[in-house]
Parts: C-alpha cells; sequence; structure tokens
C-alpha cells in the first residue's frame, strides 16, 4: 500500500498486512518504538453482531499487533495479548479486550496496556466484569503482554467504558474514559483520570468533564499549548456526529469546540468512529484513525486515517479524502 485508500463513503475497504491478510486490530492505537510504528488492536471474528457470545464483536483470539516503518505497510507481529482457554481464567473467551492502548513507562521499563474489559461471554452489564478497565504488562511492546488484574476508577460505582490512554511531555499518565454510572437517571460523561507513576493503578486525582457529557470513543493530542480531545456520540455501533473539545490543561476545564469534521455532509462522521489520533514521529503533523464497523462483518471493518488540519485560533478541522499519501 502507496497510500491511504478509503473509497466512497459507503465502502468498506479491507486493509491487508505484507502476507496478503486483511488486518485485524479493531479500535486500537499506535506506539512509536525504535523507528517502527506498532499498531494493535482486538481481534476481531468474522461474523456479524450478536450476543451472548454469538457475534464478531467479541474476541476468541485477543490483541492483535502490527509493525511498519512508514504506516502504510504493516507486518503482521502476532498476538500481543492472548485469551486463555481455561474457564476458570478471566481472559477465557469470547470476550472483549476492547480500545487498547499501550504507553511505555519510562522509569520501569515496561510497556503498559489499558483496555475496555468485559467477560465472558463479552456483553455490556453493570454487574462484576461487565465493563472494568484491564491492565496487562510486557517488557517489549510487541509482547507477550501478561494481564494482571481489572479494576474500576474512582469507585465501583462507575462501570468502564470506551477508554484511551495519554502519556504527557513530563512522563504522567492518565486514563481517560466513558464513566457509566448505576443511577435511575444514567450521567455517563468523560472522565480523566491520573495514574500512579508505574500506570498499574488510578490515583486519586481525577476530574469530570462535565461538556463531555453522553460522549465516548476519546482520542487525545497536544499542539502549540491546547490538549484537544475528538469524542462520539453514544449510538452504539451506528455512527453518528462527532465533537471536540479543548483545554490548556488536562485536569482543567474543558472548552466544547463543535464538529470537527470540515465536509460531514450526512452528520455521521464519515460512517465512522474515532479510535485514536497521533503524531507522525519527527514532524509537527498528526493523523486520526477512526473505524467503520461492519454490523454483518466484523472482520471486514474499514479503517480511514486523515490528517489532522490546524487552522488557527486553536481550532482543527478533518477532511474527508477517498485517498491521500503522506
Amino acid at each position: 500500500m502507496e497510500k491511504f485508500i478509503h473509497g466512497k463513503y459507503s465502502d468498506f475497504v479491507d486493509w491487508q498486512d505484507t502476507d496478503g491478510n486483511v488486518i485485524n486490530a479493531s479500535d486500537g492505537g499506535i506506539i512509536f518504538v525504535e523507528g517502527k510504528y506498532y499498531w494493535y488492536g482486538q481481534a476481531m471474528r468474522n461474523k456479524g453482531f450478536g450476543l451472548k457470545g454469538t457475534g464478531g464483536q467479541v474476541t476468541d483470539v485477543g490483541v492483535n499487533m502490527y509493525s511498519s516503518p512508514d504506516l502504510l505497510n504493516w507486518k503482521y507481529e502476532g498476538v500481543a495479548l492472548a485469551v486463555e482457554n481455561d474457564v476458570q481464567s478471566p481472559l477465557c473467551p469470547p470476550l472483549r479486550f476492547e480500545r487498547p492502548k499501550i504507553i511505555y513507562n519510562d522509569k520501569t521499563g515496561k510497556y503498559v496496556m489499558w483496555f475496555h474489559y468485559i467477560k465472558a461471554p463479552g456483553d455490556h452489564s453493570f454487574g462484576e466484569g461487565g465493563g472494568e478497565a484491564g491492565i496487562a504488562i510486557a517488557d517489549k511492546v510487541t509482547g507477550p503482554y501478561k494481564f494482571l488484574y481489572t479494576l474500576r476508577p474512582i469507585d465501583n460505582e462507575g462501570v468502564v467504558r470506551d477508554c484511551t490512554l495519554y502519556k504527557d511531555s513530563d512522563g504522567s499518565a492518565y486514563f481517560i474514559y466513558d464513566r457509566d454510572e448505576t443511577f435511575d437517571v444514567p450521567t455517563r460523561c468523560i472522565h480523566i483520570v491520573k495514574l500512579t507513576d508505574d500506570y498499574l493503578l488510578p490515583s486519586d486525582e481525577y476530574k469530570r468533564i462535565a461538556p463531555c457529557f453522553r460522549r465516548e470513543a476519546p482520542a487525545v493530542i497536544f499542539r502549540d499549548g491546547y490538549y484537544y480531545m475528538i469524542t462520539s456520540d453514544m449510538t452504539a455501533w451506528e455512527a453518528n456526529k462527532a465533537k471536540y473539545f479543548r483545554a490548556k490543561s488536562l485536569l482543567g476545564e474543558w472548552e466544547d469546540m463543535g464538529d470537527p469534521y470540515a465536509n460531514d455532509s450526512e452528520g455521521n462522521s464519515f460512517m465512522s468512529q474515532t479510535t485514536y489520533a497521533f503524531r507522525i514521529e519527527g514532524t509537527d503533523s498528526f493523523i486520526h484513525m477512526a473505524e467503520k464497523h461492519n454490523k454483518e462483518n466484523f472482520l471486514h471493518c474499514s479503517y480511514i486515517w486523515l490528517p489532522i488540519d490546524f487552522v488557527g485560533d486553536g481550532r482543527l478541522s478533518i477532511s474527508y479524502r477517498e485517498e491521500w499519501s503522506l
């Protein structure tokens, strides 16, 4: 692949690895290590949507990983975090390792992965295992990652839904997630929680981002004095209109900046949902990763990677392109 190919809004375009197989890395992220980019995500089944462990939205493999020197040609590196076929194990499939994110801890020398964990059979609930943060560590970026435990930051009343990780320039790390509270009137809202120095636990420092009420799928970047967070609405697997927010401090006050998509005439984020956003190494350019969910066959979801344009006055913009080159 010499350029990013997306096709029209309605197209589902398979991206292939260097062996010619469909890249299977749903709702994942990117980390740059020693001259290579590593792309990882949950391995989806070759099935459509279904409940009680029957659907393609759950995994019976784990978190896949790929590597690339140029962001275009991806080599399959194997399963970074694997399921365990033991009914007594919390990793017994079918389950979900949704939205895994990896950051490196300079102090401990460990790669740390956080993800949205849902135990077998992989259906959301408010009960134990129905929406937690899962944590795993590894000595190498490719793993294997050792699963440690699951938890709910802040308190057990807040179920974990869509999430991401952010490592700041001072080395501190933050878990950013859609907190779903078990009250009669849902109060879902994105929260930002500072992690302990080893990145393995939440600290007691956190912020409820009030303007991000009923938002999910957060992705965070920093540029020229502003943190930006791109999010989606809550319509399950159906695409919806995006919003982005900005702040001078992660635990400060966030401002609603509206829809980041410049030519989203249908108001559905180009039929996709935000997955991650990252800086191209050695540049001041950023890529926004999104995924077009194929509810008929989750193995054949489409990836949409687009450049982020900064248009002055602390604003950003993302325009759809059927294809583009770095």
